[in-house]
């Protein structure tokens, strides 16, 4: 919204600053941090009032977690993504189709996400929406929101798949882009909501994943610095930054609330909002192997989650202690601020190693 005061820049050169996509991704974290800070106390408030006992916990997980965790509401989601949206229509570019793409991919999951969690509440069970209907509702969301970026892209570009460290080839996938365009999305989607299971664990690698996206979003929207480090430029995908400011400054102001003893969780309203919005992103720039490695911590979980369900189902026997994987650590006897703290580690390294890809070609 604020994009258009630089139309008047001719009048007055000082709003000239709000073309720069620089300028309006750091109002975007700003504004979003300010208000999740704002207005996240009375969110929790009325959660708490509104679920009474919370979130249910396993009661085979982590004996620990049910002495710690018990009435701690959940739907924290709902807090970020009040002012992930609140800044993106404030800072971001509006005529920009990209954005409406992300936006309605982060609500339609966030939705789906709600229900899962008011299902869950009410009944207070871990008995939630079907996962077969849930899945196929965020496939039919996410291959509408593929088949919209591959309409708005350039063709062959638009139904390609790039790959790091080769210069400028791309693999044109044609229409079987849309199957793993919305494979992308739904297992990133389903990905950070298995990694959601400690405080602060999902929300601080969704943060470093989208500030290493948003560095991606705008080197690649940007002519200049696509043809110096040779990527795929992407016209318009720099305004994506926006967004993944919105969705750090977000990130900070729930992780205020989130950071061990959590005054709320994040549950699947934020963890399935999230992980659709980063992998919407990772497709409409073109870095989908990339973003399997900056995002590796949610890759490794369910991949986790995965191997042991099929052992068990194959041979009876279990590969870890408990999946998703951080509770395996834990029930070796690692402490919830030690798992934390070594994947957030893990992250920052997965990370950089993304990023570096860039330049190494």
């Amino acid at each position: 919204m604020l994009y258009w005061l630089s139309n008047f820049s001719d009048a007055f050169s000082a709003l000239n600053v709000f073309r720069y996509i620089t300028f309006r991704a750091g109002g975007a974290v700003l504004t979003a941090l300010f208000f999740v800070f704002l207005f996240g106390p009375r969110i929790i408030k009325m959660l708490r009032l509104s679920q009474g006992k919370g979130q249910p916990i396993r009661a085979d997980g982590p004996p620990s977690h049910i002495l710690a965790k018990q009435g701690t509401p959940t739907m924290g989601g709902l807090m970020i993504l009040s002012g992930l949206i609140v800044s993106t229509l404030l800072w971001a570019n509006l005529t920009n189709p990209y954005v409406w793409v992300v936006l309605i991919v982060t609500l339609g999951f966030g939705a789906i996400g709600f229900y899962d969690d008011y299902l869950k509440v009410t009944k207070q069970s871990h008995n939630g929406l079907s996962g077969k209907a849930r899945l196929a509702i965020e496939f039919i969301i996410a291959m509408v929101a593929v088949a919209v970026m591959v309409r708005v892209g350039r063709p062959p570009l638009s139904t390609s798949i790039a790959f790091p460290l080769i210069k400028l080839y791309v693999f044109d996938l044609g229409y079987f882009f849309l199957f793993l365009g919305a494979f992308v999305i739904v297992g990133a989607g389903n990905a950070v909501n298995l990694t959601d299971g400690l405080d602060g664990l999902a929300i601080v690698p969704v943060m470093i994943a989208a500030l290493s996206l948003a560095i991606i979003a705008y080197l690649a929207g940007n002519l200049v610095f696509a043809e110096y480090l040779q990527l795929r430029h992407v016209s318009r995908a720099g305004e994506l930054a926006v967004v993944c400011g919105a969705v750090l400054g977000a990130g900070l102001g729930f992780l205020w609330f989130n950071a061990p003893p959590a005054s709320v969780f994040m549950g699947d309203t934020g963890s399935l909002a999230l992980g659709g919005l980063l992998g919407t992103v990772a497709v409409a720039t073109k870095h989908e192997i990339v973003f399997a490695v900056i995002g590796g911590l949610f890759v490794l979980e369910a991949v986790s989650v995965i191997m042991q369900v099929a052992s068990f189902k194959l041979t009876g026997k279990r590969i870890f202690k408990m999946a998703p994987i951080h509770h395996h650590f834990e029930q070796k006897g690692w402490t919830e601020a030690q798992v934390v703290i070594r994947f957030w580690i893990i992250s920052i390294v997965l990370a950089l190693i993304g990023l570096s890809s860039l330049k190494l070609r």
